[in-house]
């Protein structure tokens, strides 16, 4: 499984191109993950039922952006302990930052499980939608702390240098929603049930095939049997708070896109009802998908930039990030392309023409993929600070493109250009945080 990779004398463009094309490649299979449930709900189901899950997302991209907290911040502490030759605590690490995390999102799971209808309505639920929605919450929401191991666990796997087993993991859970999806929707006709439940199981079989591998003795990177004296639990929470301390930005991501989702659900049937909520459902599908691509970018180059951060060589952490930065630039400029140029194509895999959404998504599509180079540029630069132990600015441009900004722009663009001022609203922000990093870049450069 390993894959002969070395992240401190290696060329860091063949470096990068070894850590980026598996992750990136597993992220798009993650991709397919999600754009199969939606074709299938969306085609299977009907409209009402895809505006149903997207008004469930802002849980699942909450428990994600758990996984990716304890993910990174386990990673970066434990690639500066690696760099260092501390290996056992490495192994230390990452295995606090599993228990945890699974500790803490069973609780999560089991306070919505609770309240499954009321949560529905707070999130925008309207009665038309709660039972469909409730009901595929009932089905997935158990199995969240599944899809958490794995975000989380993709990072220890590709630190111990395995990213191709790392994309593996991404593309078999892939593979079988698919294939479960057609069986329990189309086949079996499940409706909502068979829907997450798809999802559910292929969650479930990539986690267990993330604890397969952190499970054999044979690998540098491994989970390891934790003390459970009061010393001991002294220092999990310790070093559980440190990890959340500089992963919380990725977390903050996670919420960022929860937030954009329940903002725009609320202006969306305020302005245009059901049909403009499932309309941009649409968005909201492919905005978690172009996150996942910018996230492998970012996600490639955070163990070459800590590794290299920990020994020393800040002229191959200024290396890396360049490359991360040209990769997003170049990867934001074709999608927003592709986006123009196909919208009606892509609302046409979600949602039948007949169905008047389809409309609303093809004049708004073009303007939501308009901040797709901004949103890069601003992913990448958090993903960086992160990688050098920076967790302020990391937090300052999360908190300012994922809350302040997209809530504001939200509130204003609609009164101010209408219709399309709901579609303009996140690629506004993104471009504001965009020039706060410029500034931050400029500081920077002259201190």
């Amino acid at each position: 499984m390993k894959d002969s990779i070395d992240f401190g004398s290696m060329d860091i463009p063949k470096l990068f191109r070894k850590l980026l094309i598996p992750t990136v490649l597993g992220m798009i299979f993650s991709a397919i993950f999600i754009i199969t449930d939606g074709i299938f709900v969306g085609k299977g189901i009907g409209s009402d039922a895809l505006a149903a899950v997207n008004i469930t997302a802002p849980l699942f991209l909450i428990n994600t952006g758990v996984g990716l907290m304890f993910g990174i911040g386990a990673s970066v502490v434990a690639s500066i302990h690696l760099s260092q030759g501390k290996v056992k605590v490495a192994r230390i690490n990452i295995t606090q930052a599993v228990i945890v995390s699974s500790l803490l999102l069973i609780a999560y799971a089991a306070v919505i499980l609770c309240n499954v209808e009321e949560i529905a309505l707070l999130l925008g639920s309207s009665p038309r939608l709660l039972p469909l929605a409730a009901e595929y919450m009932y089905w997935f929401v158990p199995f969240l702390v599944f899809s958490a191991l794995l975000s989380s666990g993709m990072f220890f796997v590709r630190l111990d240098g395995s990213p191709n087993y790392a994309m593996v993991c991404n593309i078999i859970p892939a593979l079988l929603n698919i294939g479960l999806d057609y069986l329990f929707i189309f086949v079996c006709k499940w409706g909502m049930f068979g829907a997450a439940l798809a999802t559910s199981l292929g969650y479930i079989v990539g986690a267990l095939m993330i604890l397969v591998y952190l499970m054999q003795p044979q690998h540098i990177l491994r989970l390891c049997k934790v003390k459970l004296s009061w010393k001991s639990l002294r220092l999990t929470l310790r070093n559980t708070g440190y990890m959340c301390k500089l992963g919380l930005s990725s977390f903050l991501c996670e919420a960022a896109i929860a937030t954009m989702m329940f903002a725009g659900n609320y202006v969306f049937i305020h302005y245009l009802g059901e049909d403009g909520v499932a309309a941009y459902s649409i968005a909201c599908y492919f905005f978690p998908i172009i996150f996942m691509v910018y996230n492998a970018i970012a996600q490639s180059a955070q163990p070459i930039l800590s590794y290299n951060f920990g020994a020393g060589h800040p002229e191959r952490v200024r290396a890396a990030f360049r490359l991360a930065l040209l990769t997003a630039i170049s990867c934001g400029i074709i999608v927003f392309a592709v986006t123009a140029l196909f919208s009606s194509q892509i609302a046409s895999w979600f949602i039948d023409s007949r169905y008047p959404a389809h409309d609303l998504a093809v004049e708004g599509l073009p303007l939501f993929a308009s901040g797709f180079v901004c949103f890069g540029i601003n992913i990448v630069s958090i993903g960086y600070f992160q990688s050098v132990e920076r967790d302020r600015p990391a937090m300052a441009i999360t908190l300012l493109r994922g809350f302040i900004l997209v809530l504001l722009c939200f509130w204003l663009m609609p009164l101010l250009c209408g219709v399309p001022g709901i579609w303009l609203a996140v690629p506004v922000s993104e471009l504001l945080t965009f020039l706060f990093v410029l500034t931050l870049y400029c500081r920077g450069k002259r201190n």
